[in-house]
């Protein structure tokens, strides 16, 4: 039998760390890249761990048994990530989006909700925090989440049928448990949720008139994502990708729909809604439709590391400047240079020669 062997960017340990200006500039609270766009979200992984193997996400071929997941000693701490988190809203971010991993596999991190949860955007409103998660937790600790502050969840759910889920997430878990967790979710008032399914052709592509039917009158609303190229194990082939026109044809041969205004510039998601008011609908098509320009977002890895595109080749080592002894104003300008310098554009240019690019895996900067 031949080994399957997959190249992967292990970067976790390899990263370059940002110089810090001589004489950093005060943050005014809005930072631009070199393309004009703003720094208004940022994600967190919280964690490089899962409890699925979700065959476009984190595959058992290379997250087995033996894959060494980051210590504990790596991972920032609450204390640091909170400490970043005022850093960046200096900046101008306005939105904090935990992930993974599956975040809720991070000890006490109701904690750190409570920890983010106070704090101020530079205009002085409320952050808009939120977590994506596959739901498996969702059951014993949503009222804990709602009660330390959180305002919404992302479930990601990629089939109903039971029999399709469980070879999904190649754990053999139900889809009635996660269910159940979207329905606790509910209860402790973490809504409107959003439910992401992740389309692959000829695997789940069935799957979508299903999905929006089932949450038609809920509330929650079903987002449909474009398989997409993130990462090296994940096995990412053009021919699987169902373009997101396609998912809308669909739908609109049994729901009729009407287009809807985005929520704000950068919004990364088209939205839809089913013509008798019943349900919220959205594409992201980062594939057919690339959005870069108007990307907002930059990612923290759950040790540290700052990445300015989901398609990333590498990193820069924010722990570094935390623990060597750099106070906020040095670990803001760094942080300001970092992203005025910014020109990332990996979804507009994937057909240049990107193809053997070592790209930074989605379960370890979150999606």
């Amino acid at each position: 039998m031949t080994e399957r062997i997959i190249p992967i960017a292990d970067a976790r340990y390899h990263a370059a760390v940002p110089p810090v200006p001589d004489a950093p500039a005060a943050p005014v609270g809005h930072l631009e890249d070199a393309r004009g766009r703003r720094l208004h979200d940022l994600r967190i992984s919280v964690t490089d761990r899962c409890n699925f193997r979700c065959t476009y996400c984190m595959p058992k071929a290379v997250f087995d048994k033996d894959y060494r997941f980051l210590p504990q000693s790596s991972l920032l701490s609450f204390e640091e990530i909170t400490r970043l988190v005022r850093i960046f809203i200096d900046h101008g971010v306005e939105k904090i989006r935990l992930t993974g991993g599956e975040p809720l596999l991070r000890k006490d991190l109701h904690r750190l909700i409570a920890m983010l949860s106070p704090l101020r955007t530079a205009r002085g409103a409320p952050l808009d925090l939120t977590l994506t998660t596959n739901g498996s937790l969702l059951t014993r600790k949503a009222q804990a989440l709602r009660d330390a502050g959180l305002q919404r969840v992302t479930v990601s759910l990629d089939a109903l049928d039971d029999r399709a889920f469980r070879a999904m997430n190649d754990v053999d878990f139900p889809v009635s448990d996660v269910l159940a967790g979207i329905e606790a979710a509910d209860r402790a008032g973490l809504a409107p949720l959003k439910i992401n399914m992740v389309v692959k052709r000829g695997v789940n592509d069935h799957e979508i008139v299903p999905m929006v039917r089932h949450f038609r009158g809920t509330g929650h609303i079903v987002r449909f994502i474009e398989f997409m190229d993130v990462g090296a194990s994940n096995g990412w082939r053009l021919d699987d990708v169902v373009p997101s026109a396609d998912v809308i044809e669909r739908i609109r041969a049994v729901f009729p729909l009407d287009p809807i205004d985005p929520n704000y510039p950068g919004e990364v998601a088209e939205r839809w809604r089913l013509r008798d008011g019943s349900a919220e609908i959205g594409v992201i098509s980062s594939v057919t439709q690339p959005f870069c320009g108007s990307c907002t977002r930059a990612r923290l890895s759950t040790e540290g590391r700052l990445y300015t595109c989901l398609f990333a080749t590498g990193g820069h080592d924010l722990r570094a400047l935390l623990r060597g002894g750099c106070d906020d104003a040095a670990i803001s300008g760094a942080l300001a240079a970092l992203w005025q310098s910014r020109s990332d554009r990996y979804s507009e240019i994937r057909a240049s020669n990107t193809t053997d690019l070592r790209r930074i895996e989605m379960s370890y900067i979150g999606g």
